[in-house]
């Protein structure tokens, strides 16, 4: 079985820091140039921020919001080589707790004319991730992903105009339904106005003709994300109801896990190594909120050495019966690049 030739905090990793309203305060410690930054305020309720460099570093979007992009000066000021510059506003530089969690694409992206839509594309074809800003047609059409593999996942937004929610297409649902990324809802259908009915190929991805996905003459941006062996998994699972809950196997130690019940209405939470840093993991953000952080001790995870532990009975991560996709990214594969097996914690 081949495992990644890279170390996984190349690509991503989870960085903790205190804010202290000081402008143009440079944070460092990442280990990489960052490309996505995705900021959360964790100890008082904020939007979330979502910055990339294809888009550019003043120019935040809310994952709990359908608000249109917005140009802000004293938010994230730069991407830098090891980690960003920030302002002195309070969803990223107060004087309180924050979270960033990041990804590497390659840059500020590249003409992309693989689809029927022309795209700007920054890809990592290593990690299997890529951000794609097109301009829609209001029409079916595909739109190049750089990726050089099938994505697994697909988070769109929309970037002008008011109302327009995130759309969001994943493998274990299919290309005939979807979900939103900014609220609660169970997985929905028909998408034939979203995906077209198609599922993505090695070089691009389809869209519908929803203003969601397509608006004639607006910008979207897609962050698009391929399974890679030992650093990235997208599945889904069947809750057990016990406390002594389900085993999902990834191939390696999560760094960072998304999940969201498919059957009915339910959160996206998010858990991360970092946000208490031992088992059981229970400090969760909601992806589709602006709620603080939580320790909810009804519904902690393990983050083993080869995936997670459903360690509660709680309905968001664990209902009896219910389905839940995640997608995941690794702390260590379960068999590192130097050979050494990773460890549980």
């Amino acid at each position: 079985m081949a495992y990644i030739s890279f170390q996984p905090n190349d690509y991503f990793n989870t960085l903790l820091y205190t804010g202290n309203n000081t402008d143009n305060r440079a944070i460092t410690g990442i280990g990489f140039a960052p490309d996505l930054c995705w900021f959360k305020l964790r100890n008082t309720a904020q939007q979330h921020e979502l910055f990339d460099q294809v888009r550019g570093a003043n120019k935040p979007i809310s994952s709990n919001l359908t608000n249109a992009q917005t140009t802000e000066t004293n938010k994230l000021k730069s991407f830098d080589s090891d980690g960003f510059t920030l302002g002195t506003s309070t969803s990223v530089n107060k004087v309180y707790n924050y979270v960033a969690w990041n990804w590497k694409a390659n840059g500020a992206g590249s003409s992309n004319t693989d689809g029927s839509i022309t795209s700007t594309v920054s890809a990592s074809t290593t990690s299997g991730f890529s951000i794609v800003k097109y301009t829609g047609g209001g029409a079916n059409a595909t739109v190049g992903h750089g990726l050089g593999s099938v994505p697994a996942m697909i988070i769109v937004k929309r970037l002008t105009g008011s109302g327009y929610q995130w759309m969001i297409y994943n493998k274990s649902v299919g290309n005939d339904k979807y979900l939103n990324l900014d609220d609660t809802g169970s997985v929905s259908g028909s998408s034939a106005n979203y995906w077209n009915n198609t599922d993505p190929t090695s070089s691009v991805f389809s869209i519908g003709v929803d203003t969601a996905i397509s608006g004639s003459g607006a910008e979207h941006i897609a962050y698009c994300f391929a399974e890679k062996k030992g650093f990235s998994k997208f599945g889904s699972y069947t809750g057990n109801g016990n406390a002594d809950g389900v085993f999902v196997y990834t191939g390696f130690k999560p760094a960072f896990v998304l999940f969201k019940e498919t059957t009915q209405a339910r959160d996206w939470i998010i858990y991360d190594n970092k946000r208490i840093g031992f088992n059981p993991t229970q400090s969760q953000l909601k992806a589709n909120e602006n709620e603080s952080e939580a320790t909810d001790t009804t519904a902690p995870i393990d983050l083993c050495s080869n995936g997670f532990k459903l360690r509660g009975t709680k309905t968001w991560i664990n209902e009896s019966g219910q389905t839940y996709i995640f997608m995941a990214f690794a702390e260590h594969p379960l068999v590192s690049s130097n050979g050494v097996p990773a460890t549980a914690r």
